[in-house]
């Protein structure tokens, strides 16, 4: 395997690279051009992504761990398999995302737009995701457990058998959202409403 460490890919121009079994440790690529970057099997660790280009790319079995995205473009990007453990997205674009199997615990996403995305089973433990737009998301069967959910939009989105704690159900707006008779038994008992 190998492995990059403290590596400068500043302005890089890197299109249609494919990386397999690569670890970059303390990397910066900011504003690099990885424009259909192919990963499988690769580890990010503490790496910067300030206003790097990850348009098209597509990611299997990828760890992208504590990394800094911000600005960051990653249009018609896939995550398969993947984990963002502890990473952070400011102003970045996302709405084209298509994630699958992939673990988002502990992220930062505050006020991120992931508005009508196929997110279903989607794990978002402990993440921050304050002010972030899920409307029209399906998040069927995601784990929100210990997620940081203050005015976090879930208008019109799917949450049946998802996991919500009492911060989702009691912070979160969730306007006309499909839920599960578990989930709205937890909300009536999260809002101090009895039902017999």
């Amino acid at each position: 395997m190998a492995s990059v460490v403290g590596e400068d890919f500043q302005d890089a121009v890197l299109p249609d690279q494919e990386w397999e079994g690569r670890t970059f440790e303390h990397c910066d690529f900011t504003d690099a051009d990885l424009t259909g970057l192919r990963t499988r099997n690769c580890v990010f660790a503490d790496c910067v992504f300030v206003g790097a280009d990850l348009n098209e790319s597509q990611h299997v079995a990828t760890a992208f761990r504590s990394c800094k995205f911000e600005r960051t473009v990653f249009g018609k990007s896939t995550l398969d398999g993947c984990s963002l453990l502890g990473s952070s997205f400011v102003d970045c674009r996302l709405r084209a995302w298509k994630l699958s199997e992939t673990d988002l615990t502990l992220v930062g996403m505050g006020r991120a737009d992931l508005r009508a995305l196929d997110l279903r089973g989607i794990r978002f433990r402990e993440a921050n995701l304050s002010d972030c737009d899920l409307r029209r998301c399906d998040l069927r069967e995601a784990d929100f457990t210990g997620a940081r959910m203050l005015n976090t939009r879930l208008d019109e989105a799917d949450l049946r058998d998802a996991r919500l704690d009492a911060d989702g159900l009691l912070h979160a707006n969730l306007k006309g959202a499909r839920i599960d008779t578990m989930t709205a038994l937890a909300f009536a008992a999260a809002h101090g409403i009895r039902v017999d």
